[in-house]
């Protein structure tokens, strides 16, 4: 099978290719001419230089693929430039998804977020669960608002659409906020513990590659959504865990709610004006999504997919050895 991956020199883009490497799929790779593809080639990748908001480049990787998988998107909670969570969520996922259905593909699974859901009223929310009225930072209102442009293109177009909703993504090569934390806490620089009895739902990076291959290879799923994670930690329970693999002991201080959310806000403002981004990550879009966790039921792909989630403590245990 052909496909035309989007996203693929990302964090789960890179764990998605060296899945592929060990399938029979020939695989196309979307990649900005400043990306580094080195390990993209040595796993078999044809590269196809471009990005989502270049229809061309789109139209060119398509070319004769069966399916597509999109992951490409912008997954941060601050940017000096708050236009290009528009411009890449939603309009490169418009992009994405007009050229899949030029293309003639048979199947496409975008890969969204559980953050989508925002403060569902039921909890674990499942994939039939109606989202929450309100998504407190930009890489979520725009992740759903792309989102919500695919499913239009599957209703009104007949676009042959599969989702899949990561949870919080742990596990080797990091680099986001989750990753962050880990390496501040095990070089004990985390200042203090915030948020200890939130919950958040995670997932090893290397169960989401699977998902996204077993999402495309299943037949008659068209319309399906999947959620992928299934493992719940309040923060003072995952940073015990960190603390047990890295043998660093967690900070004694706990801030108050109120004085992390006004931190946040002051550490936010000056991101802007210095245009860099804020200390310890504590941006406010990033701290607003923290302060009311996420608690996800990632069962369905379990029953329906056939997947077996790995114990997130060995996606610590990754995440530490690398950052030694």
């Amino acid at each position: 099978m052909k496909v035309f991956i989007t996203g693929g020199t990302g964090f789960i883009g890179r764990h998605l290719l060296r899945r592929m490497a060990q399938t029979k799929h020939e695989f196309y790779c979307l990649a900005r001419k400043t990306s580094d593809t080195r390990e993209l080639k040595d796993l078999g990748a044809h590269i196809v230089m471009g990005d989502v908001t270049d229809r061309s480049s789109l139209r060119e990787g398509m070319r004769g693929c069966e399916w597509v998988f999109n992951l490409a998107n912008v997954y941060s909670w601050w940017e000096p430039d708050k236009d290009i969570y528009r411009r890449v969520n939603v309009e490169g996922t418009r992009n994405v998804m007009g050229c899949a259905l030029e293309a003639g593909v048979s199947k496409v699974v975008h890969v969204s977020t559980m953050g989508i859901w925002g403060k569902p009223n039921e909890l674990p929310f499942k994939e039939e669960t109606p989202v929450g009225p309100v998504r407190e930072s930009e890489y979520c209102r725009t992740k759903y608002e792309g989102d919500q442009i695919a499913w239009q293109y599957y209703r009104e177009k007949g676009l042959p659409l599969v989702m899949v909703y990561p949870c919080a993504v742990l596990g080797s090569g990091d680099p986001k906020m989750t990753g962050s934390s880990i390496k501040l806490f095990i070089e004990r620089r985390m200042p203090a513990r915030i948020f200890d009895d939130k919950i958040l739902t995670y997932v090893h990076v290397k169960n989401v590659a699977e998902a996204i291959l077993r999402a495309a290879e299943k037949t008659d799923n068209l319309g399906e959504k999947y959620i992928i994670g299934n493992s719940r930690l309040s923060f003072s329970d995952f940073y015990a865990l960190v603390s047990d693999v890295s043998g660093v002991a967690s900070p004694k201080l706990r801030l108050p709610d109120s004085l992390v959310i006004l931190n946040a806000h002051v550490l936010t403002c000056l991101a802007d004006i210095i245009n860099r981004p804020p200390l310890w990550g504590m941006s406010i879009d990033a701290i607003r999504e923290m302060q009311h966790g996420m608690i996800a039921d990632g069962s369905k792909a379990e029953r329906e997919l056939g997947l077996f989630y790995t114990p997130i403590r060995k996606a610590i245990e990754e995440e530490v050895i690398d950052m030694r």
